[in-house]
């Protein structure tokens, strides 16, 4: 599974950039989004940027890593716990891409997620 992971420049050029993130400092390509001043998220996969964050948009993406990392290791959550990591998505039917032919997709698929979520906190 690729997960993006929010990283915050500290120096760099067009090229690269030195970031911070959850597991220390490392060089980051920026040829996808080009130079960024330092202090700016990024959203990165494979030690590369795809993405300029703002900054809210990176905790929440941090919060929800802490809660599957959580999850991973054995740890329970209750589900209130698990709303805490997940605000954004507590209180709304999530969004989804047209299908296809361009309607907006109809299945239930909120309920599916948030069973799977459940789930996890079970195990």
């Amino acid at each position: 599974m690729c997960v993006g992971i929010p990283m915050r420049v500290i120096e760099g050029d067009a090229f690269r950039a030195r970031c911070q993130g959850r597991r220390g400092e490392t060089w980051i390509d920026m040829r996808l989004v080009g130079a960024q001043p330092a202090n700016t998220w990024l959203l990165t996969f494979a030690d590369t940027a795809r993405e300029v964050l703002e900054a809210e948009r990176a905790k929440a993406i941090d919060a929800a890593l802490d809660a599957l990392e959580m999850l991973l290791s054995g740890q329970h959550l209750t589900p209130e716990q698990l709303d805490a990591f997940f605000p954004d998505l507590v209180g709304r039917e999530p969004e989804y891409p047209a299908s296809e032919d361009g309607r907006q997709r109809t299945e239930d698929r909120g309920l599916k997620t948030e069973r799977s979520l459940r789930s996890l906190c079970a195990l």
